[in-house]
């Protein structure tokens, strides 16, 4: 029997809600990107548009940068609420199939903005926001879009439109998933990094909880990085050094862009009509080429709902129909970014498990012990080296803290104390895990008055 040769496409959402730029934000993004300066007005943006102001041979690129398509952006929710519309709109879905007749499958990669002070371009600020946007249209929807995590690490000054790389000056990191898992019984099997920064702290983050990763966006021209001064050298989203392949990769502990021994796995997605590492008809071909010869390709698209999708969409489907043509014997599918990491994976390392189930077992304070909680899995096994602890107070704080270690791989206590948080202090206990395929389970627990507790549904 023939083996099944299939390239699955998942296009990813960064998922941030509306975003405005005034006429002096595009003259300073300008200046961000190529340290060039020019007075601000209407009549310059059309002539840098045009390419009629002499720029050192940068004239295509900074042209590219002003475009229609990303700078006209949704700048509020009315704008998105339309776009929305057209793309779940049954017809969209269906023009744009796959191979198997399937429709269009968007992934949502939601981004939390919280603990900002400056925010110039009218971001939508609070917890779940823009989450709960998007899951509620989800959950209305017949299509299998997926809903994942996306994050942006805090600038120094607490600025909504900047992203800087540091996980570990990011105070709201934890706090984002604690309330997640308590207030929304939410935990990402998948993530993307916001403008595709990694380092070592948020590589060694990840390779606890997370198994899947769709960031990389490395490609074998590196010369538009070296063009932009936000690239250059390092700087942001730099995935020079990661493979340029349509597959998935175990990264390294020291490197997260080479191949290791760590537990994750990291996916290439390239940008849709953008400046930087963006998909290509070559690109594409050489997915199906993979495919062919190895039998399986993943392939990530990555996109803002800030933008036009529907747009997006038309382009990539575009790309996608005519290198079909050329490879008839390989199938392409649209999927959510979860199973299409899943599916590869099985195909690379043969991966069978079944799906982690755990459960909290709570034990009231004695005389001869404090008030703790005991994890066990009852089924599979836990991706990383334990479970994420969310703890919410009765005064509406959130706090994650490690876990004990016992004799088994398979369970973990925590005792409620002054060195940690006595019971009494507190409302809410959640616990969530992944196993390694990104099947999720969340435990969530109401603490009561005289140390009591209900498993919250």
């Amino acid at each position: 029997m023939t083996k099944k040769k299939i390239v699955y496409f998942v296009h990813c959402v960064d998922t941030e809600g509306p975003l405005y730029e005034s006429l002096n934000a595009k003259f300073e993004r300008i200046k961000d990107i190529f340290n060039i300066s020019i007075f601000p007005s209407k009549k310059n943006l059309e002539k840098l548009k045009k390419k009629q102001i002499s720029l050192e041979g940068r004239e295509d690129k900074i042209a590219s940068v002003l475009s229609s398509h990303l700078t006209n952006y949704n700048s509020n929710w009315s704008k998105i609420k339309e776009m929305i519309k057209r793309i779940f709109s049954e017809n969209f879905r269906k023009k744009y199939h796959d191979a198997y007749g399937n429709p269009w499958i968007f992934n949502w990669f939601c981004l939390d903005h919280v603990g900002y002070k400056v925010n110039p371009r009218r971001r939508e600020l609070g917890h779940h926001k823009i989450f709960d946007y998007y899951k509620n249209i989800l959950q209305k929807s017949k299509f299998q879009d997926g809903l994942y995590w996306h994050f942006h690490p805090m600038s120094v000054y607490n600025e909504a439109h900047r992203c800087a790389t540091s996980y570990v000056n990011s105070p709201e990191l934890y706090n984002i998933l604690c309330r997640k898992i308590i207030e929304r019984n939410f935990f990402p099997s998948v993530f993307r990094a916001g403008f595709q920064v990694e380092r070592p702290d948020s590589n060694l983050f990840l390779e606890q909880w997370i198994p899947f990763d769709i960031t990389n966006m490395s490609t074998k021209n590196n010369r538009d990085l070296d063009l932009s001064l936000d690239f250059k050298l390092g700087r942001s989203g730099d995935w020079r050094r990661a493979p340029t392949e349509w597959s998935i990769y175990h990264p390294n502990h020291d490197d997260y862009q080479q191949k290791g021994n760590c537990r994750r796995w990291i996916g290439r997605a390239l940008n849709v009509m953008n400046r930087i590492a963006s998909v290509n008809q070559k690109e594409i071909d050489n997915a199906f080429k993979e495919a062919n010869k190895k039998g399986f390709a993943l392939v990530g698209f990555a996109s803002h709902d800030f933008r036009d999708l529907g747009y997006e969409v038309k382009y990539l489907h575009s790309l996608i129909s005519k290198s079909s043509k050329k490879f008839k014997n390989v199938k392409f599918k649209f999927s959510d970014a979860k199973t299409a990491f899943a599916e590869t994976a099985k195909k690379i390392e043969k991966i069978k498990i079944k799906p982690l189930k755990f459960r909290i077992k709570y034990f009231k304070q004695t005389k001869k012990d404090f008030a703790r909680i005991q994890i066990i899995v009852k089924q599979g096994e836990v991706f990383g080296p334990q479970p994420f602890l969310a703890l919410k107070t009765k005064k509406n704080r959130f706090f994650n803290d490690n876990l004990d270690f016992s004799n088994s791989k398979k369970i973990w206590n925590y005792a409620f104390h002054n060195d940690t948080i006595p019971i009494e202090h507190l409302d809410k206990i959640g616990v969530a895990a992944n196993d390694k395929l990104g099947n999720v389970h969340i435990e969530r627990l109401q603490v009561y008055k005289k140390n009591k507790v209900k498993r919250i549904a």
